[in-house]
């Protein structure tokens, strides 16, 4: 049986009458099936923004061929576009600290063939997790770092993402704030989580903070990371109710388990081309 060689186009530009069509007709001229296909228009801000998923099993046509023929098109309409070939996976890098909750998470859901990537390297600033990546089959470097040797050590970061052809960086629970020289490198191909008491619980203890406050709610946000700090466009958000009768331990618990759901949520949604930046925030087709 031939492969599947499904491929997924995103468009972002100025909305205008007839969008839609332009793309169907596009691709039915090519004789292409589309297998999904989703839109929103901004009425505030007059963009239009689509996502379309479709099969070019036993089509004549390459996607390069497909490409070049598109680009005169899209810039007709001023668009912001990429094509996206699925047969080609895209290679993940996993930093973490010492928590590995999330680590553990990410490493599940791909060994059950529920992220479409391949791990390419977990790194640490410390040594713990070097045995969850032996237990995988995964290269681990462990890269100390201390104020003296940052940038030594973010240096390092950056050579491992060239050399291993990094698609993206997931920070799980990697507990260092990343320079703005390495977050230049790799626009929006670092996705973070934290927790969601952000600004009202900054600094260490938040949920001790969150307890004496006597919160209802708490939560966890993955997000795409940016020079400034835990403010970056916004991917998945996850929530949980929470009462007099919890602990901190149970808010701690019950935290872990939503920023361990959020993260691999937002992965996924990078991952299979959901997300589609826009300023500071995101369209997700999900």
């Amino acid at each position: 049986m031939t492969p599947a060689h499904h491929v997924n186009l995103l468009v972002s530009c100025p909305d205008a009458s007839g969008l839609i069509a332009v793309m169907t007709r596009f691709l039915a001229s090519h004789d292409i099936n589309i297998l999904d296909l989703d839109q929103h228009s901004d009425p505030q801000e007059q963009w239009f923004f689509a996502r379309a998923a479709f099969d070019l099993t036993g089509c004549d046509v390459s996607l390069e061929h497909l490409v070049h023929n598109w680009t005169p098109i899209a810039d007709t309409h001023r668009m912001t576009w990429r094509m996206h070939d699925r047969s080609q996976r895209r290679r993940v890098a996993i930093l973490v600290s010492k928590r590995e909750h999330c680590l553990r998470e990410l490493l599940w859901r791909w060994e059950d063939h529920q992220l479409d990537c391949d791990i390419a390297f977990i790194a640490s600033n410390h040594p713990d997790p070097r045995r969850r990546a032996e237990r995988h089959d995964l290269p681990f470097h462990h890269l100390p770092v201390t104020p003296e040797t940052r940038d030594e050590q973010e240096s390092a970061i950056l050579a491992l993402v060239e050399e291993h052809g990094i698609d993206v960086v997931v920070l799980a629970r990697y507990m260092r704030i990343l320079s703005p020289r390495v977050v230049q490198a790799l626009p929006h191909r670092i996705i973070n989580i934290h927790h969601s008491f952000l600004p009202a619980f900054a600094g260490p203890r938040p949920y001790h903070q969150a307890l004496e406050r006597g919160v209802k709610l708490i939560g966890a946000t993955c997000h795409y990371v940016t020079e400034k700090l835990d403010a970056g466009p916004i991917i998945e958000q996850a929530i949980a109710r929470v009462d007099h009768r919890d602990t901190v331990e149970d808010l701690i618990r019950k935290g872990a388990d939503l920023e361990r759901a959020a993260l691999v949520t937002g992965l996924r949604l990078h991952l299979q081309d959901r997300v589609l930046l826009h300023g500071r925030r995101t369209i997700i087709f999900d």
